[in-house]
């Protein structure tokens, strides 16, 4: 089974990587961090997996285009894309509320988050539609696409757009026998939330208020997101389609704190 997983650098892409590729898949890391993902592949590579980096950014559809080509002639197809590149406003400006952020902002995190996912589907769909080995797609969403956050103007909206792509993709390629899925993890211990935490005016309390919220009361890890991305790619998931997973330590099961619960 071939993995083409955007996004793979590090974080949630890479421990998806190197999870997969120890169970025996083939990975395609791809990245625009190419020191990084060149290294991602290769500890893959040292562990005795096999994986190979591309560059993509996946906002670019000819980039898009070529990597799904680059991928299916590495390894003969592909099996499984999974859709975890993602930019947050906070990362690459400190005007993020609704009066200061550029159209350009904003143009910038729904064209990676949203539009760089569908532009995956569509050039690795003739790949998937080849595959014989219960081909599939797993989308990244995020629990800023069920409720409203600060700062996430841009990065809530195109998250929340994700979810209904995932639906509609389900739908529309179900004819092809490829499944659709979504995560929406919380705070999870990756770059993008420690670079939203360090742009806040009050870096721990915004921790302490993403985290706050779990009753698995701790922050996510990638290995934990990792396994159900794996999961979701399998066989053991064949029955799973057009599903939008909660995986947020019981983040949305309820309204609170849990210092109510006496547990901070």
């Amino acid at each position: 089974m071939t993995f083409v997983i955007t996004g793979a650098a590090r974080g949630i892409g890479a421990s998806t990587a190197g999870l997969a590729a120890s169970r025996g898949a083939n990975v395609v890391v791809s990245d625009v961090l190419d020191d990084v993902g060149e290294a991602t592949a290769a500890a893959i590579r040292d562990a005795g997996g096999r994986a190979v980096y591309h560059h993509c950014d996946v906002s670019d559809a000819d980039q898009v285009r070529e990597l799904m080509a680059a991928a299916a002639g590495h390894f003969g197809g592909i099996d499984v894309l999974h859709n975890n590149a993602g930019v947050h406003e906070s990362m690459i400006t400190e005007d993020t509320s609704l009066a200061t952020m550029s159209e350009e902002t904003f143009d910038r995190i729904l064209a990676v988050n949203l539009k760089g996912a569908f532009l995956c589907a569509k050039y690795a769909h003739p790949h998937l539609k080849a595959s014989r080995r219960g081909p599939s797609i797993v989308n990244a969403g995020s629990i800023a696409g069920w409720i409203g956050t600060i700062p996430g103007i841009a990065y809530g909206s195109a998250k929340a757009g994700i979810g209904l792509l995932t639906k509609n993709l389900a739908v529309d390629l179900a004819p092809d026998g490829i499944r659709v899925n979504c995560y929406c993890p919380a705070a999870v211990a990756t770059s993008m939330v420690t670079d939203v935490v360090e742009a806040a005016p009050d870096s721990a309390a915004i921790m302490k208020t993403l985290v706050g919220t779990h009753l698995v009361h701790r922050i996510g890890e990638p290995i934990d997101v990792a396994r159900l991305v794996c999961f979701l790619a399998s066989e053991e998931a064949s029955f799973v389609n057009g599903v939008v997973w909660l995986i947020d330590g019981g983040s949305l099961a309820w309204r609170g704190t849990v210092d109510v619960l006496g547990m901070e």
